[in-house]
């Protein structure tokens, strides 16, 4: 007689075993429709799932009630209805290319994607995409049932065998191994088992194919079995859905502006950075007009620390070996990191003895040879340089701020432009305080993500705390430690207004944090600013201040970095305003136009007037026609183009062109006009020159 406890608190007692169908039947006709699958204890299941204990039962739905109270999609509807037509887009492939041999094929976030070995003679091509879609469109009007049944392992086994595929076997073979001793092998039909196509699958899936709204067959790319390039050549097959064409055309809408927005391909453009394959992948040259936005970046910020107390430093782009041994971030971080420099007199003494690349590395680890590191990491600098001089209670809390550089070795896969690269310049900060003096500093620097996000218009953004996992070995320091700064983090976190979420696990070694995720204008997210509470690192560098009591007592430390990257957090920028930068940090803020080279005089009178406020600003004096400049300029993205001829010199007057206007605002006196743009410039935006003409 299972007791069944819905959402609401409410407990519903049946009789017998019961489906999570027949559950959501029992509540209504109209959730019975909607329903596409269920959560027991909080696990993602089938419709079709028998309870036959007492559990938790969620029916999922398409959407579900957010946080705020209003329905929102839930993710777990998305996997669902993806896992699901993973299987039909299968299906279909294999009407269209007789002989592909499947391999496996997940949802992912944004679809999901289908490993398939495909005949010599017959691969898949773009051109069979209409094809595919065709098939699959077929079999979703068929409105099949996902049906699920399960064998035990021999007969499993031997059905797999019967069908002849190597990858289902070993498919099979890992998720017998991965399971107990009464572990079965599932399968999933679209219709009836032994009469329609099916395939090994763990689950689950929606009810039928027609719960399947909208797809589309999207891309085509290489990968190997096993993620092995020495195996088997497979073709990964993506695709995506969704519940309704309109949120499908709305995800295609927003790869399209993805594009246009790409901040590689803008970057080339706009000439904002220029990445060498001579320098190194990953390693970010800044030219004249990417070092303007980043300099009026550090500007802005450095106001912002000036005001909080902050003092700066600078801090060299390498250290000891011994010095990243005690912060814990060698050896066991040593994967995404540079390898170490060894001494020359102590790699050829080593070489003469015979030592092995596998020796050396253990004596590195071990610490009986030294040597140094490109710096991954900011902290243990930082600390050194609090720790140069002895601090009473009364200095702290100490904050020390730099823009430094640090280094990490990604894989070249998984580089791309400047929002993952191998070198980087962190707006960082470590702050050193009393425990009593904890909370007002995270208030401190969490005031200061709200005023970067608040000056850049990037207000819609989520919380989320990174919190260690507690069977987990990587984390150190003393458990009540941890207690303390996560509590701090939560309680912080509350303060800001915004929902948050807690992820165990997500936690730096020495840490929790609080993570910024913004959402850009097309509805990305991008982690960005993060605030860490560290009572361990103290602990392992021994610091102390002299307490009122005259004893040494432990700082706690802040680590935080509210742009986080100034590379990512630019490369982010560029496509969050599409390379149109508000005028405060655009490269070029002003670009004066003269009609004719009669008016190249009073063009340089324009010109100099706005140097004077320290505008940067430029003269077209080409020979071609002014329209041809204007749309030079606004190609350029530059925010405001002054049209001048003799009229003009005349009345003292500036012809005004804003950014993304077809049309002329007006003429403004060239005085009035400089003094609108300095106080757009001071105010970041929050007066305009356009609301002059308004």
């Amino acid at each position: 007689m299972p007791a069944i406890t819905l959402p609401d608190g409410s407990v519903k007692q049946f009789d017998a075993p019961v489906t999570a169908r027949e559950v959501a039947e029992s509540i209504g006709p109209r959730l019975a429709q909607a329903a596409v699958g269920c959560r027991v204890d909080g696990e993602v299941r089938d419709l079709s799932a028998t309870l036959d204990a007492d559990c938790r039962l969620e029916i999922i739905t398409e959407t579900r009630k957010g946080e705020s109270g209003k329905n929102e999609p839930d993710p777990d509807a998305l996997f669902l209805v993806r896992h699901s037509c993973a299987h039909v887009m299968a299906e279909a492939i294999q009407r269209v290319v007789p002989g592909a041999q499947l391999v496996y094929g997940p949802p992912l976030e944004t679809g999901f994607y289908y490993d398939i070995r495909f005949p010599d003679d017959r691969p898949l091509k773009e051109g069979d995409f209409e094809a595919v879609e065709k098939e699959m469109e077929k079999i979703v009007k068929e409105d099949r049932p996902f049906t699920r049944y399960e064998l035990d392992p021999n007969e499993g086994m031997t059905k797999l065998k019967a069908e002849g595929s190597k990858y289902k076997l070993d498919n099979a073979e890992r998720a017998l191994a991965a399971s107990g001793p009464e572990a079965k092998l599932s399968f999933y039909a679209t219709g009836e088992p032994g009469k329609h196509w099916e395939d090994l699958c763990r689950g689950p899936h929606v009810p039928s194919t027609g719960r399947i709204g909208a797809f589309k067959v999207m891309s085509l790319a290489s990968s190997y079995w096993h993620g092995d390039e020495n195996s088997d050549r497979l073709t990964r097959v993506y695709g995506t859905a969704f519940f309704k064409p309109a949120d499908l055309q709305q995800y295609l809408d927003n790869i399209e502006e993805a594009k246009r927005r790409d901040h590689r391909v803008l970057g080339k453009q706009l000439g904002l950075f220029h990445i060498d394959e001579a320098v190194g992948q990953g390693l970010i040259l800044w030219t004249p007009a990417g070092s303007t936005i980043r300099k009026e970046l550090q500007n802005f910020i450095g106001e912002e620390l000036r005001l909080q107390g902050y003092s700066e430093i600078f801090t060299p782009h390498i250290g000891r070996l011994d010095l990243y041994r005690t912060s814990g971030h060698f050896p066991y971080y040593a994967e995404s990191q540079y390898p170490p420099i060894v001494p020359r007199e102590e790699l050829s003494r080593l070489a003469q003895e015979g030592c092995s690349c596998a020796e050396l590395g253990n004596l590195m680890a071990s610490g009986e040879i030294d040597g140094y590191m490109l710096k991954p990491m900011n902290c243990p600098h930082h600390i050194k340089v609090f720790a140069s001089r002895q601090h009473s209670y009364r200095d702290l809390p100490v904050r020390l701020a730099e823009f430094g550089t640090v280094y990490r070795w990604e894989q070249s896969g998984e580089i791309g432009g400047m929002t993952r690269v191998r070198g980087f310049t962190q707006d960082d900060a470590h702050l050193f305080c009393t425990q009593d003096q904890l909370d007002e500093e995270l208030q401190g620097c969490l005031s200061l993500v709200k005023i970067i996000f608040d000056a850049l218009g990037m207000e819609d953004y989520r919380v989320r705390i990174g919190l260690r996992d507690p069977d987990s070995s990587k984390y150190t320091g003393d458990p009540s430690n941890w207690d303390k700064a996560e509590a701090a983090c939560r309680a912080a976190a509350k303060t800001l207004g915004k929902p948050f979420v807690e992820e165990p696990g997500e936690a730096a070694f020495y840490g929790p944090k609080i993570d910024f995720v913004v959402k850009d204008v097309i509805g990305r997210e991008w982690q960005l600013g993060t605030v860490q509470v560290d009572y361990n690192l103290p602990e392992r560098f021994g610091l102390s201040y002299i307490g009122p009591d005259n004893k040494p007592h432990r700082p706690v430390m802040i680590h935080r970095a509210p742009f986080g990257s100034m590379e990512r957090f630019i490369g982010v920028l560029i496509e969050h305003f599409a390379g149109a930068f508000p005028a405060w940090l655009s490269p070029e803020q002003v670009r004066v136009l003269p009609i004719s080279d009669k008016s190249a005089a009073y063009a340089s009178k324009v010109e100099s007037a706005l140097k004077a406020k320290r505008v940067r600003v430029s003269t077209d004096d080409s020979s071609g026609r002014v329209q041809a400049k204007i749309k030079a300029a606004a190609d350029e993205k530059v925010p405001y183009m002054l049209v001048v001829g003799p009229r003009d010199e005349e009345s003292g007057t500036v012809s005004v062109r804003a950014r993304g206007i077809q049309k002329d605002l007006g003429a403004m006196p060239l005085d009035e006009f400089v003094q609108a743009l300095d106080t757009e410039i001071a105010t970041r935006g929050k007066e305009t020159v356009v609301s002059k003409f308004a």
